[in-house]
């Protein structure tokens, strides 16, 4: 079922304007029905605007009183299972990024160790001093 304008504004809580405001800057797509008004289609909606706490609860009342009790423990594990993978699949990405930061910090250590030799060296200089014969020749 797609929403016309002021469906639209009443399941987001905005006004009618700003909804069509953002049709026409192409925030959100929705077609002309033969009476020359906006079908929007409620995930397209939803996508940009979410719906207001009340329109939110009622669609959940709605939909427990349309499904058993048993299909709804179903949809909800299928829910958690979803969830888990998002989990899962974030918590892959922050190893690799610990992995990464890791690498950053031995390549940054090893740079280190080697910038405080050279400069441990320039700081000793144990060139021979300039004897006698080279301090006569280059006043």
């Amino acid at each position: 079922m797609k929403y016309s304008l002021s469906e639209a504004a009443k399941a987001t809580g905005k006004n009618k304007t700003t909804i069509q405001r953002a049709i026409k800057s192409g925030k959100i797509s929705a077609s002309k029905g033969n009476g020359g008004s906006y079908e929007i289609d409620p995930s397209e909606l939803h996508r940009v605007f979410p719906p207001t706490v009340a329109q939110h609860m009622q669609s959940n009342d709605t939909q427990q009183a349309k499904f058993a009790p048993e299909s709804s423990h179903i949809d909800r594990v299928v829910d958690l299972e979803k969830e888990l993978a998002v989990a899962r699949e974030r918590a892959n990405g922050l190893e690799a990024q610990k992995d990464q930061m890791a690498d950053t910090i031995n390549d940054l250590r090893k740079r280190l160790d080697s910038s405080e030799t050279r400069v441990t060296a320039l700081l000793a200089d144990n060139r021979p001093k300039p004897g006698l014969l080279y301090r006569l020749f280059n006043r």
